[in-house]
């Protein structure tokens, strides 16, 4: 192997944690940073990809209502210094069929949950029941049984714009970044880390590893984190209806139900959006395909026909992506012990807080701590070092 190069930061994966990490590294770093991407940017590989994530003060956990006005702030920040627009409020509805979700374990992912967090956080919302929802949003078609929260600050991540701000920030910071650049071990060795590559090895004063599905090929030799890797996706539909559905008119929606789903106004594309939360077939890098699953097509198709009729239209595209879950589906921010290695995971839903958390990846590189309530990711947690916590479980 060729002498290792001079110490650097060092990020693994470009996608949308790595990203924020390599921005705001360079920030505090500048030219020092260097982020190492196995596919092209912007490839269709993995989690980050598409046009748009939603981003909310609601949630059901108070581990993430905590992180969520700094995520906020995160991204606005972000804007200031681009002059990019990534996020767009629209309002936000989370509708759970009571009825339908009878004698299943929510977890707290229910109304009450939702309500009982932004209490204790200060988040403003309105309780609707359905009558109230189709007399605000007719596009909706309710049978009755449902409840709705409402908060009027949840809206879109541009999750590629995003992707792409980062990165051309932080190139413009002094930031490397290579393209089909995979690294093929990681080795602790004194005070620094050996980044291995095809043809070179990397003195690395620390590592972020933001592999995602990935992850543990990454760190292998270094630990073993139980995750499940799914092939998720979603489908969009270019309604002819589009003033209904358009941004100004129509909410960022999550249905809980019989099955649970997620839609978005017409953005990005000149189409509305629909997915299904969680439940693909397991896979992993590898072995994972790029064809959609015609029984979950068809699932959508059978809910929108029902609830939101006006929403569908001919089918523009379906894409695959992956999630990469813990077994308590929360996320992974944490340094490896005794090493100058940290770790994220998002868990198929961190692109709301994707900033924040490459500011949070920073500060663990560069200071070894943070000032984020951080605790719930850890990596001593039971979920990942407990074996009775079994596989991921999809609420």
């Amino acid at each position: 192997m060729p002498t290792p190069r001079e110490p650097r930061l060092v990020v693994v994966g470009v996608g949308g944690l790595g990203a924020a990490a390599t921005y705001w590294l360079s920030r505090a770093a500048g030219g020092r940073v260097l982020a190492l991407e196995r596919h092209a940017l912007g490839h269709h590989h993995g989690a980050s990809q598409d046009h748009s994530r939603i981003i909310r003060y609601a949630q059901h956990q108070d581990a993430y209502a905590a992180l969520a006005p700094a995520a906020y702030a995160a991204w606005r920040d972000v804007e200031r210094v681009s002059g990019q627009t990534l996020v767009t409020e629209t309002g936000g509805l989370v509708i759970e069929d009571v009825e339908a979700r009878q004698g299943l374990a929510t977890g707290g992912r229910d109304i009450g949950g939702y309500a009982a967090v932004a209490d204790r956080h200060g988040v403003d919302f309105e309780l609707l029941d359905a009558r109230a929802v189709e007399r605000r949003w007719p596009q909706f078609h309710l049978a009755g049984t449902e409840e709705a929260f409402y908060q009027r600050r949840t809206g879109i991540v541009d999750a590629g714009r995003a992707n792409a701000t980062h990165v051309a920030l932080a190139r413009g910071h002094g930031a490397e970044i290579r393209e089909h650049s995979p690294v093929r071990a990681l080795r602790p060795a004194g005070g620094h880390v050996e980044v291995v590559l095809d043809d070179e090895v990397i003195r690395a004063e620390h590592v972020v590893v933001a592999a995602d599905a990935r992850t543990n090929e990454v760190l292998d030799g270094l630990t073993s984190i139980p995750l499940t890797v799914t092939q998720e996706q979603v489908t969009y539909y270019a309604t002819p209806n589009l003033l209904d559905f358009s941004p100004g008119r129509f909410p960022v929606f999550m249905w809980h139900g019989g099955d649970n789903f997620y839609g978005f106004p017409v953005h990005g594309e000149v189409a509305t959006k629909l997915g299904q939360h969680m439940g693909g077939h397991e896979v992993t890098a590898d072995t994972r395909t790029y064809d959609p699953d015609p029984l979950r097509q068809k699932r959508q198709e059978a809910f929108l026909a029902e609830h939101l009729p006006g929403f569908g239209g001919p089918e523009l595209y379906t894409k695959t992506c992956l999630y990469t879950i813990p077994p308590d589906q929360h996320y992974v921010v944490d340094t490896l012990p005794g090493t100058r290695v940290s770790v994220l995971v998002g868990a198929g839903h961190a692109f709301k807080f994707a900033s924040l958390l490459g500011r949070i990846a920073a500060d663990l590189a560069t200071t070894g701590t943070t000032r984020h309530p951080i605790g719930t990711f850890a990596l001593d947690r039971p979920a990942l070092t407990d074996p009775s916590w079994g596989r991921a479980f999809h609420v």
